[in-house]
């Protein structure tokens, strides 16, 4: 019976990657159903030993006991415990991966694959909704039926939800492991190319600045370490920057408007759309749009830009609470419940976290989590260098493991679920990976 019910398991978390695209609720509740399978495991069955030697494994729960103690210190107590404990289940996440789930190569190698098609999907998809584009509605419906609510951004598969450039920038690598791994598609450079050129053009054209730019550095560093591929990266990267040239040329999206109004604030780009009126008449309409501002104005004048204001109002957080933080998930509550807070953010609303995982630990957390963090960045990447599968595998591991926690980028959340899960998941997977050692 426990074999069976590993097997459900180890299949219903393969499927992680896929649940994903339908929003945090399907694999939140595949999460946490699993967890509490692998407790079980762990506790009644076996590999208890293995799991307590493993010093990744006590450093993560160092990491946890850090957020519960300092939650006896936090303003608002109930969200700081409540968050704290639940924690414990993305932490778990890898083991879970690791030790049980993705433990066997034929297993692992479908994940892979899925993974793969996945990205494949996810980029053909938006690529759809991004050339259903009309100047004056935007970009259409992608081919599932969705449709952006905000004007210039792709939704992709993901309904409301702006994240197709992050899911593909996070797994693209992941999926090329396996083009490396399968003697079918190894030496494939015309296929490596197409495939790492895809993600590269689709996470550009997303307008997710951070997806694209840890994306491109991944490449960049796969090119410079990745010993026997570099051929196939390197026209990866010519053949996306040639493809985002004609599409910048050529698409009207990048062309059939005029600037009126340039500022950093959010929407702060203000570009006014003209079109015909109607497909039987050559008159011509327009219409005035605010859209994200430019990269430029936000560097320009970023201390009055929205990361602007977010980043200094938890720095005066951790400032005046350097030890301990103000509580996990308790950065909206004390911007709205504390007058001097709320002040310091002047052009906008208060935000539910910093947008940064690293400031987000430090004024929430305080020195105290921050430092713990640091060790599980650092054993984490410790055990991915010292695991025994081929240098490939754990070249691209450390470099997926690098583009999630670059430090200088805007992030989501790690308490919330999706990106808690996509996160952990994909640390569980990347220590798996560089495991490996080769493929018949």
């Amino acid at each position: 019976m426990i074999f069976h019910a590993e097997r459900f398991f180890s299949y219903i978390f393969l499927l992680v990657p896929l649940f994903l695209i339908t929003g945090p609720a399907v694999p939140d509740i595949v999460i946490t159903l699993s967890v509490i399978f692998s407790i079980f495991y762990f506790l009644f069955l076996k590999k208890n030993e293995e799991i307590l030697r493993t010093n990744f494994f006590i450093i993560s729960i160092i990491f946890w006991s850090s957020l519960l103690l300092i939650s006896f210190f936090s303003y608002n107590k109930i969200n700081s415990f409540q968050d704290s404990i639940i924690f414990v289940r993305f932490l778990l996440i890898p083991f879970s991966a690791y030790l049980i789930f993705f433990k066997k190569d034929k297993i692992f190698i479908r994940l892979l694959i899925l993974i793969l098609l996945l990205v494949v999907f996810v980029c053909i998809d938006t690529l759809f909704q991004f050339f259903n584009y009309s100047s004056e509605f935007g970009f259409g419906s992608d081919i599932i039926g969705f449709k952006s609510n905000w004007y210039g951004r792709l939704t992709g598969p993901f309904g409301d939800e702006l994240i197709p450039g992050s899911y593909i920038s996070k797994f693209g690598l992941i999926g090329y492991a396996y083009l490396v791994l399968t003697k079918k598609f190894s030496s494939n450079k015309l296929i490596h190319s197409i495939y790492l050129s895809l993600i590269f053009v689709v996470s550009y054209i997303t307008g997710e600045r951070m997806a694209f730019a840890s994306y491109a550095m991944g490449l960049f560093f796969l090119f410079i370490f990745l010993d026997g591929y570099r051929k196939s990266i390197f026209f990866s990267i010519l053949l996306g920057l040639f493809t985002l040239f004609i599409i910048i040329q050529l698409h009207p999206f990048y062309n059939d408007f005029k600037i009126i109004e340039s500022t950093e604030f959010h929407q702060g780009l203000k570009i006014e759309k003209s079109f015909k009126c109607n497909a039987n008449t050559e008159e011509v309409c327009s219409k005035v749009i605010e859209v994200q501002p430019s990269f430029v104005e936000i560097i320009k004048n970023f201390n009055t830009s929205a990361y602007g204001e977010i980043y200094l109002l938890a720095y005066k957080m951790f400032i005046n609470n350097p030890i301990t933080g103000i509580g996990i998930n308790n950065f909206k509550y004390m911007c709205e419940a504390n007058d001097f807070y709320k002040n310091l953010m002047v052009n906008y609303d208060c935000a539910s976290h910093p947008h940064n995982i690293y400031i987000q630990w430090l004024s929430e957390g305080g020195l105290f989590v921050f430092f713990t963090f640091i060790l599980y960045l650092l054993f984490l990447i410790t055990f991915i260098v010292k695991n025994e599968g081929e240098k490939k595998f754990k070249i691209i591991s450390l470099i997926v493991i690098l583009i999630m926690f670059w430090p200088i980028m805007s992030t989501g959340s790690l308490i919330k679920n999706w990106y808690g899960i996509i996160t952990f998941f994909i640390i569980g997977v990347s220590i798996r990976l560089s495991q490996f050692k080769n493929i018949d």
